[in-house]
Parts: structure tokens; sequence; C-alpha cells
């Protein structure tokens, strides 16, 4: 009579030696991988049952991975691309008002006014590329990897490190940033605590720059398209009348072949270049001004493109239990433009706003001072 025990040993022996001679055991590494991949599928779809904080959110993320992934990588590679076009739109709109908007200024605008053009046009481009290089080529701010003294109000899921106040995840850059306000493709970077002041000063420079071209050439653009106009007219008007004409009109035909054109290819080109100047910076002026007001909002309020989404949820959620939000950066109005403006005397307005400058905004980035009477963010 065999023991139970013994039993139970017999079937373990009988199938690790099944095992050792199963058909597929070391035919090729395609058939490893297949098993490693459905054992890591069956991990993921049991970690979604069992997991106890599971629910709508997180299938959804597991669910749409890929997609966030192709979106992070298709983003990250055009973001190379973006910045490229900006600096060739930029370049090309400087071209035109170098070879034909100034000359035109200097034959017909009386001195005064050229000086200002001079004067402002200048400012103004060497603002908006300080500015952008600046956006460009600034760290926003990370926090420390390794265990620190730093207060933080969380851990990062992604990064499994702690996250300071105000420190968000970009899942583009994979890292978290110190304040973070959003990743620009336009600057490939994201915005954050050390260069929001550049990307801020940047979109409004640049928008001045497009409302001033815009208005200085506006003469010029109803001149220019006029031109075009009426070149059009005259070319389709001659087709209609070659159709329309039968052969032994050999003169009326001779005669419009062999008029000369009204205006000479380089007077052509100025037209194209002033309808292209107009169009480019007008349409830039709407869209990139309103970014900028969006954003003369959130900073009046003290608030980032995350905190407000995330502000505004929390301010529903309280109001449903008859609470009060209360952003804990607010410093007011005037003082949350000069914490990002780092303006800490009046002269500081003209040497850190007017004029470039690299210096420093206020703080380390990870911790952030909050006015007394805002240190409770729930009132009732």
């Amino acid at each position: 009579m065999r023991s139970w025990g013994w039993f139970v040993s017999r079937v373990m022996r009988l199938s690790v030696r099944w095992c050792r001679l199963c058909p597929w055991r070391g035919r090729s590494k395609r058939a490893r991988r297949l098993r490693e991949l459905w054992s890591y599928g069956r991990l993921l779809l049991n970690s979604l049952y069992f997991n106890v904080l599971t629910n709508s959110d997180t299938v959804l993320d597991c669910v749409f991975e890929p997609v966030y992934c192709i979106v992070d990588n298709v983003t990250r590679w055009f973001g190379v691309v973006f910045v490229c076009l900006v600096i060739l739109l930029t370049s090309s709109v400087v071209l035109i008002v170098y070879l034909c908007v100034l000359p035109l200024i200097f034959e017909t605008y009386p001195t005064h006014w050229i000086l200002w053009h001079l004067c402002y046009g200048h400012w103004n481009l060497v603002m908006v590329v300080f500015h952008y290089f600046k956006a460009t080529t600034t760290s926003p701010g990370y926090p420390p990897q390794e265990k620190s003294d730093v207060p933080s109000v969380t851990i990062c899921k992604k990064c499994i490190v702690p996250k300071p106040a105000r420190t968000h995840h970009c899942s583009i850059c994979n890292r978290c940033i110190l304040k973070m306000d959003h990743h620009c493709p336009w600057l490939n970077n994201c915005v954050g605590h050390f260069n929001h002041r550049y990307f801020f000063s940047f979109c409004v420079y640049m928008t001045m720059g497009c409302v001033y071209c815009s208005i200085s050439s506006k003469d010029m653009f109803f001149d220019a398209y006029n031109a075009v106009e009426m070149q059009g007219e005259r070319v389709i008007g001659a087709g209609l009348l070659f159709s329309l004409l039968s052969p032994g009109y050999t003169m009326v035909q001779s005669e419009y072949q062999t008029s000369p054109p009204p205006y000479t290819f380089r007077e052509k080109m100025f037209h194209k270049s002033i309808i292209y100047l107009w169009v480019l910076t007008s349409s830039v002026a709407v869209a990139l001004g309103g970014l900028t007001l969006w954003h003369v909002v959130l900073i009046t309020r003290g608030e980032t493109s995350v905190e407000r989404h995330i502000n505004r949820k929390e301010t529903k959620r309280l109001r449903e239990i008859g609470k009060v939000f209360r952003n804990p950066y607010h410093h007011g109005r005037g003082q949350n433009w000069k914490i990002l403006f780092g303006v800490e005397e009046r002269s500081h307005w003209l040497t850190r706003v007017l004029l470039p400058s690299n210096h420093l905004p206020p703080g380390d980035g990870l911790t952030w001072e909050c006015p007394a009477y805002r240190t409770d963010t729930m009132t009732i």
C-alpha cells in the first residue's frame, strides 16, 4: 500500500519529466518568446482583476497605453520639425521685411517714422530671438532622483521617486518636471519652473511682432492683392477671348500674344512676398494671441495649465460638500506677475522684462511659499 505522500511526489516527478521532454522545448526562440508574451499578458490581465485600486480609469489607461506610447514618440520626433519650421518661417518674414518693406519705408516715410520703425522693429526681433533660444535650450527643472530632505506630496508612479509640490510627470520627456505647465512641441521642450518666463515672453513678443508686421504692411498688402487680382483677370479675359474668336481673327490674337506684361518678374515677386507676409503674420497673431491671453489668465490666478484642470475638479468636488477651494499658490494678481518675471525692484521692469535677461526665477522649484491666509485650502 503506497502512501499518499509517495503518490504526490511521483506525480510531481512525472510532471517535471514531461516538461523536460515536451515537444516545443528548445525548438526555437520564437516559441520561447511567445510563451513569455503569453505569461506577461496573463500577468497584466490578473493585475486588472486582483488590484484593489482598479477602476474604470485604470482599465482605460491600460487599454490605451499603446496609443499613448505612439503619440508620445511621434510628438517627440515632430518637435524637431516644429522647431525648424518656426526658425524657417520667422527667417522668411525677417528677410521679406528687410528686402521689401524697409526700402519702401525709407522712400516714403518721414524721418521720425523711419527711426521709430528701425528702433521698435529691431528691439522686437532681438526679444523674440533671445526668448525663443532660451525657452528651447533651458532645462525646465527636474526633482532629485535620489533620497533627499525635500518635502514631497506623493510618489511618481512612473519614475518611482518622491514628487514635490507642483511637479508632474511628462510622458513625452519621460521624467518629472518642476512646476510643469505643458509640453510645447514648438519648443521641443517642457515648460516648467526655469523656462516658464522665457516661454511666456516669447509668446508676447512674437504676437507683438506679428501685429506690428501686419499693421505696417496692411496698405502694401491691399495694393499687392489688387495688382495680382488684376493680373489674373487680364489672363482669364485673354483666354476667354481666344476661345471665343475664330482662328481667322489673327490680328486680335497676335495683339494679345505680343502685348508686354504689365509687371516685371521682380514686381510680381514683390507682390507675392507682401501677400505671404501679411497672411502669415495675421494668422499667427490671431492664433498665438489667443494662447497668450489664456496664459495671462493663468498667471494672474497663480496657476499652470495642469493645475487649472486639477483645481477645477477640486473646486467642483468641494462645492458639493459645502466647502470652498483656495489656490495655495495665489499671491495676488500683481505679486503673481512679479514672481513670474523675477521683479524685486522697480527698475527690474526695465532690465528684466523689457530687455533681455537670463536671471533665474525666485525659488528652487522644490518648495513653495504660500500666503498665510491660504495655508488652509478648504474653508466652510
